[in-house]
């Protein structure tokens, strides 16, 4: 059976996936994007009304211009953004379709998916980490009820919410499901809220939780979810809330499971983040690299879309360097 041959398979089509097709589109390799969802399957699944930190020349790639209503672009103006982005330079990818692993075949790579098998001189790993939620590891974690993605605040009118985390995901789906009639409790392990917390965002908080029309339990974590109520343990001691929807705010991972097929080593610590070159972003496994906020593990902070434009750039230009 005849495989398609690529020099460079790009996994994960977010803007820093987008990026590096960009980069091998302009160096003229030959290249495959394949992506596991939708176009920025991450930037889909943020909060409808979401604004982002970065203003809109800093999320531009591949030398298209980025131009927002606002001083700051929105979900759906980012998402126009990178389809026009992926248009314009007339990017191969291939939607929907999951990487399996991938195999050292005949001094390359053999890319298997859930669709196909694919040929490839070298891997790009660019799956960011929103795909995989942190779990709490707690019982009634799996009931219907519990979300650990927040899209909009409508079906929770008129509902006994609780919200667990103090940052901004929680923040915002706790001011926005109030806003719409909700009956919302935060829950937050420390003391106070995420010192990261948008700044335009933080007083309405601050001012809700001081009223009382927002309660939160801070140092307090939730012990176990049933079906009509949720227990907590606060400094206070135990305490059980009547309760509809949990929604679990409690960050996300890299694909581990996808990293560990690929043989890529980990850091011994708790950000367990993955072994790879600091300037070509190649990992311990010769051919492989990784691109944009995968590179920080556990701490999803570190990169973000603006501060990892360049990883495209390094990578693309070592790879033509290895084509000479």
């Amino acid at each position: 059976m005849h495989l398609e041959k690529y020099n460079l398979i790009i996994i994960g089509a977010g803007p820093i996936g987008l990026a590096c097709a960009v980069e091998a589109e302009k160096k003229k390799l030959s290249y495959l994007v394949i992506e596991a969802g939708c176009l920025v399957n991450s930037l889909f699944n943020y909060p409808v009304n979401m604004t982002f930190f970065s203003t809109s020349d800093r999320l531009e790639i591949g030398e298209v211009p980025f131009i927002s209503h606002g001083y700051k672009p929105t979900r759906s103006e980012a998402l126009e953004y990178y389809r026009r982005v992926a248009l314009s330079w007339d990017l191969n990818i291939r939607y929907y379709e999951s990487v399996l692993g991938a195999e050292e075949f005949n001094s390359a790579f053999k890319v298997k998916t859930t669709k196909a098998s694919y040929l490839t001189d070298n891997i790009i790993v660019s799956t960011g980490f929103y795909g995989r939620p942190n779990l709490m590891g707690i019982a009634g974690e799996d009931l219907p009820k519990v979300k650990h993605y927040f899209k909009e605040p409508h079906p929770y009118i008129g509902q006994k919410i609780i919200v667990v985390g103090g940052g901004n995901s929680s923040v915002d789906a706790a001011l926005e499901t109030f806003r719409k009639g909700a009956n919302v409790t935060m829950v937050i392990m420390t003391n106070e809220l995420d010192s990261g917390v948008k700044y335009w965002v933080r007083p309405d908080i601050e001012n809700r939780i001081k009223e009382g029309s927002i309660r939160a339990y801070f140092n307090s974590t939730i012990k176990i979810i049933r079906e009509r109520e949720v227990e907590i343990c606060t400094p206070q001691g135990e305490k059980t809330i009547e309760n509809d929807y949990v929604l679990a705010m409690t960050g996300y991972q890299p694909d581990y499971e996808l990293l560990n097929r690929l043989g890529i080593e980990f850091s011994c610590d708790s950000i367990k983040e993955p072994v790879y070159d600091k300037q070509t972003f190649e990992t311990n496994k010769k051919g492989i690299f990784l691109a944009g906020c995968v590179c920080g593990g556990m701490n999803t902070s570190k990169w973000n879309i603006e501060s990892s434009r360049y990883h495209a750039k390094n990578i693309v230009e070592y790879l033509v360097l290895r084509y000479q």
